[in-house]
């Protein structure tokens, strides 16, 4: 017998059962209106069995379950009936990209303040100015150097996810928050030049803050940047910042076809501490049906995609509290493959090694058939 009850005719009741003394034990009956009613029989003891007696009928409770009575008096389904199969997961190296050959790079720019339109004279929120469009927001300032010591270094304290900096186009360092700390500082000794120099900052954002109270007053970039130098510093916080929204292959969307073959793309040299470098292969679908994915162990931080569709954001230098990253497999739907000459792209922000990326396909085995 089924029952339908609209919401409003449906009415919770305190439901008295004899035996369901038992502090484990629950029963609860939804009537409606026209005389329709359905009850749960609830278990919560992990061990025991227990008989209970609801409307003078005797009902068996196997341990940790729910028993439904869609006409209070039939059981037509009891959790601890569901049978489920014990299986494993294997990982089917398919290739690995490990050739130098079957790789080739792009190196993305670092702008200069000369290169900004948008000027201000002072730090801009970051989410503000990228609406959305890109994760990357550049701030780009000038230094006259007139500092007496040997080793400067750039304080940088950023409210967003990450920052790279950089003097003069020559990389400085990184830094990234965490879950528990939010905000944090960049700090790494700076070479500075007679005259003029040129800082540029990436600040770097994973995605918008999707929950909790007051999201329009959420803050996100550069709070303070300024030159120690010892007992001194030189405070570039209010000085004139120039800004870039996102970066120049974006911009060029070096990802896409036919972009990324109008792209000047070079051989790959050096990948030991490659930071914002695009690269590219090409790859022929596996046989078969099996789900694919990609095994980015050996990569930092960045983006990928196949066939101009993105596969999602990695960071796999972020690790959790057991010192491991979140994720490594990433899944290739194989509606976005063709059969052969797939195009594979990534932006590898933080400094990861493609030679070490494979493409593997998934499959399940079930252990109850005696796979070992």
């Amino acid at each position: 017998m089924q029952s339908t009850f609209s919401l409003g005719q449906l009415q919770e009741v305190t439901t008295v059962i004899s035996s369901l003394q038992h502090i484990k034990l629950r029963g609860y009956v939804f009537e409606g209106g026209g005389g329709g009613c359905i009850a749960f029989l609830v278990n919560n003891d992990n061990v025991n069995k227990f008989t209970v007696q609801f409307r003078n009928t005797s009902y068996e409770l196997p341990p940790k379950s729910i028993s439904i009575l869609p006409d209070c008096q039939n059981v037509t389904f009891n959790t601890a009936t569901v049978n489920t199969k014990n299986s494993r997961r294997i990982i089917s190296p398919v290739h690995t990209f490990s050739s130098v050959d079957e790789w080739k790079q792009f190196q993305d720019s670092i702008p200069n303040f000369d290169d900004t339109s948008l000027i201000s004279n002072s730090l801009l929120e970051h989410m503000n100015l990228t609406k959305d469009k890109t994760d990357y927001l550049w701030y780009t300032s000038r230094f006259e150097q007139n500092l007496a010591c040997s080793e400067p270094i750039l304080h940088v304290q950023s409210a967003a996810h990450a920052a790279h900096a950089f003097a003069d186009s020559t990389y400085i360092g990184g830094a990234h928050g965490s879950h528990d700390v939010k905000s944090f500082t960049l700090q790494a000794p700076v070479t500075l030049n007679e005259g003029t120099n040129n800082i540029s900052i990436l600040s770097v954002m994973v995605g918008l803050p999707d929950s909790g109270p007051f999201l329009e007053r959420r803050f996100a970039g550069l709070t303070t940047v300024e030159i120690q130098c010892g007992e001194e510093s030189y405070d570039l916080t209010n000085s004139t910042w120039g800004y870039q929204v996102g970066l120049l292959g974006e911009q060029l969307q070096i990802y896409d076809e036919p972009n990324s073959s109008s792209t000047q793309w070079y051989q790959l040299g050096n990948t030991t501490n490659q930071t914002l470098t695009w690269y590219k292969t090409e790859f022929d679908s596996p046989e078969g049906d099996d789900p694919v994915a990609l095994n980015l162990e050996s990569m930092g931080k960045g983006e990928g995609w196949v066939n101009g569709q993105s596969i999602g954001r990695y960071w796999i230098i972020f690790h959790d509290s057991k010192d491991q990253p979140s994720q490594t497999l990433y899944h290739l739907p194989r509606s976005f493959l063709k059969d052969t000459g797939n195009v594979l792209v990534f932006f590898e922000e933080w400094g990861g090694n493609p030679l070490g990326i494979s493409l593997n396909t998934v499959s399940t085995t079930n252990l109850d058939d005696g796979f070992f």
